[in-house]
């Protein structure tokens, strides 16, 4: 069981990558820059009832189970703790059962980039290993996990930590290799090993397309997680990998950020449809649409993003796929895809 020590020695080992790999995404949203929300924001944090999120407007979307296939759930639940000091949660158990209460959430992606590896993946690995604890811990959500090397962490990269990831991949709950940009020496393992691939670019168009093309076959299943780069460099990735596709998270609905939408309207167009993963990159990147929803916080921000969150962002992809897709065929379909990619559902 993760308990209040559990906490300690996760901040514990939180403050000590901070301090070793000061970029690193624990606490902070500044390094965000691709896509950005320049709405003005006030300085007031909105009170912790508010992360709990009203009532979806369309009933059909809330009937749709919501399948996360990017969540930094540590780094969220520290950001939570930072922000909410006198929080009512008190563990990362705590806090999944608590917030996605009644929100329809089936599984989730959690996402372990940093290097060194952070030890505390394989306590809540292991906390999700049977049905029973998944039940009693998790609140009957799916957990799942990726692990790889963050772009930011390549100087970090080693023998150890190459060694401690793959033990993970050993791992029954681990669906995947990443995320990490295109480190030949890390697509090599997950190809070798049949893993999908979370990978993380930004531009840097023509080194991933001609790695990737290189060391990874064309049938591989591939996520390019939080897709902000040109709709050309996603059409002819499309188009050579028949199991890619592309994630979609809360910084599609940012007024900065034309290209998610873009790309979206090109793929509802298409014979297939879109190849489309929904992800919300917890902590980061609240969708913007959100706000309609709780006008009694206007001019505030909500200090950290989560799962339950992904609804709004389905119903603004829709949006822009156009008709006659609607909030509910996209999260239908990205159900699927996750089913494809990483084998959850």
């Amino acid at each position: 069981m993760l308990t209040r020590n559990y906490v300690i020695r996760t901040s514990q080992l939180l403050r000590a990558s901070i301090q070793s790999h000061p970029h690193v995404r624990f606490t902070t949203t500044a390094h965000r820059t691709m896509g950005k929300n320049n709405k003005k924001k006030s300085n007031i944090i909105p009170a912790e009832t508010y992360l709990r999120l009203p009532p979806l407007a369309d009933p059909s979307l809330a009937d749709q189970p919501i399948i996360d296939t990017h969540t930094h759930l540590v780094s969220t639940f520290s950001t939570y703790r930072s922000k909410y000091r006198n929080g009512t949660l008190y563990t990362i158990h705590d806090f999944v059962r608590e917030m996605y209460r009644d929100r329809n959430v089936r599984a989730i992606v959690d996402v372990w980039c940093e290097a060194p590896v952070l030890m505390a993946w394989k306590e809540l690995a292991d906390s999700a290993l049977t049905a029973e604890d998944r039940e009693q811990k998790w609140g009957g959500i799916d957990y799942w996990f990726v692990m790889g090397v963050h772009p930011h962490d390549a100087k970090s990269y080693n023998d150890a930590v190459e060694a401690s990831i793959l033990e993970a991949m050993a791992h029954p709950r681990c669906v995947g290799w990443g995320e990490m940009a295109v480190f030949i020496r890390q697509l090599n393992h997950a190809v070798r090993l049949g893993k999908p691939l979370t990978i993380h670019t930004r531009e840097a168009e023509a080194d991933t397309e001609r790695i990737l093309m290189e060391h990874v076959p064309a049938d591989h299943k591939i996520h390019i997680h939080c897709f902000t780069d040109s709709p050309e460099f996603a059409q002819r990735l499309l188009q050579h990998f028949s199991n890619l596709y592309i994630g979609i998270t809360g910084v599609i609905t940012y007024s900065t950020n034309l290209n998610t939408s873009n790309i979206v309207s090109q793929m509802a167009m298409s014979d297939g449809g879109p190849r489309i993963l929904l992800e919300t990159d917890a902590p980061f990147m609240v969708p913007s649409n959100l706000y309609n929803s709780i006008p009694e916080i206007k001019g505030s921000r909500l200090p950290l993003c989560h799962t339950a969150m992904i609804p709004w962002v389905a119903e603004y992809t829709a949006g822009k796929a156009g008709h006659p897709w609607n909030g509910t065929d996209i999260m239908k379909r990205a159900n699927e895809n996750a089913k494809t990619v990483y084998g959850i559902q």
